[in-house]
């Protein structure tokens, strides 16, 4: 129970720390100043929410989202959060292939070989089965999110920066809302594809639990680091290389790697929830659906990192607030259902 709960726990955390928010520009597009208390209010929502998620697709026995959208918001709202999911994952893919080639050129590596890199990377997991892709999880994310805490743990104490400030006032709270939504339709695409896995309700609970104490722990950190760099955030792409620029250049390239892993499971995460989706529609292996969707991804990519964070991740929180409310109600008017 407690290691498939924990492999759920680490698929979770893998569509969220992504691009976005490894780099910390996902997190200060949202909260920043007076943002405690809507750090706290959306670890409370992540977690109920995830277990709801887990609970459909588990009671679904889930090979894709679809059915998981149909119990939450009925069959004529799915087909139009399907369309929005699809569409979401494919934007958030490209945001990760072009971080990939943006975390290149801190080494002077070229932006269109960085590019191709993770590109090359993404399709060979998928050479492997739907089951390869999620066990990769369980290796990398203890790394990703191990290497973070590190460097924010040793910031925060080398700067003295007060974890507790901020507490009287807390006019931004609301933002937790739309990060919640942001987030959470992700995992609806991805825990949809491994409804049929799950064993037990108990992993359901480490898997809900965990992931949402993780996330909201680590958001809480890295958010009081980034206040204390905020004048240097608009002129950084990644606002964490800021945090790193006066450490030894041995501690840059370890936290590089761990920044283009988070690049690439969050990425690997958003193909699989689109080639799930399609694969009871194309029968061909697993490894051409994800090349032919990610070459479809490549002309996009060249938008930019940061100006694609700053366009779409908005439009995405307040477009998916509706489903966050459908979440929310779901163990309320199907309260005997989830027992």
């Amino acid at each position: 129970m407690w290691a498939a709960g924990l492999k759920w726990m680490f698929l979770i955390l893998a569509t969220l720390i992504g691009a976005g928010y490894a780099s910390g520009r996902e997190i200060w597009q949202f909260f920043g100043y007076e943002s405690g208390l809507a750090i706290i209010i959306f670890t409370i929502l992540f977690t109920i929410c995830s277990y709801v998620i887990l609970h459909i697709s588990f009671t679904e026995r889930s090979t894709h989202y679809f059915p998981v959208l149909e119990r939450l918001v009925g069959k004529k709202l799915a087909a139009v959060y399907d369309v929005l999911i699809v569409f979401y994952l494919f934007t958030v893919t490209v945001v990760m292939i072009a971080a990939g080639g943006a975390t290149g050129t801190m080494y002077q590596i070229p932006n269109w070989l960085g590019i191709l890199f993770i590109t090359l990377m993404i399709i060979l997991i998928f050479t492997s089965n739907v089951e390869g892709v999620v066990s990769m999880n369980s290796y990398i994310l203890p790394i990703l999110v191990g290497g973070l805490v590190l460097v924010l743990v040793i910031y925060t104490r080398h700067e003295q920066i007060n974890l507790l400030q901020d507490w009287r006032e807390q006019a931004n709270w609301q933002s937790a809302f739309p990060f919640t939504a942001l987030n959470i339709l992700p995992v609806v695409a991805v825990i949809g594809a491994i409804g049929k896995q799950m064993k037990g309700k108990g992993e359901l609970w480490i898997a809900s639990i965990g992931s949402g104490l993780i996330i909201g722990a680590l958001t809480y950190l890295y958010n009081n680091d980034l206040m204390h760099i905020s004048h240097a955030i608009p002129h950084y792409d990644i606002p964490l290389f800021y945090i790193l620029k006066n450490y030894p250049s041995i501690v840059l390239i370890g936290i590089s790697i761990v920044l283009w892993l988070a690049i690439y499971t969050s990425a690997v995460s958003g193909v699989l929830g689109i080639v799930s989706r399609f694969q009871t529609k194309w029968k061909g292996p697993l490894w051409l659906q994800a090349a032919v969707l990610v070459l479809l991804m490549l002309p996009l990519t060249q938008l930019g990192f940061t100006d694609l964070i700053a366009l779409m991740y908005p439009i995405f929180g307040f477009a998916n607030l509706y489903i966050l409310s459908a979440i929310l109600v779901y163990p309320i008017l199907n309260r005997y259902k989830m027992k």
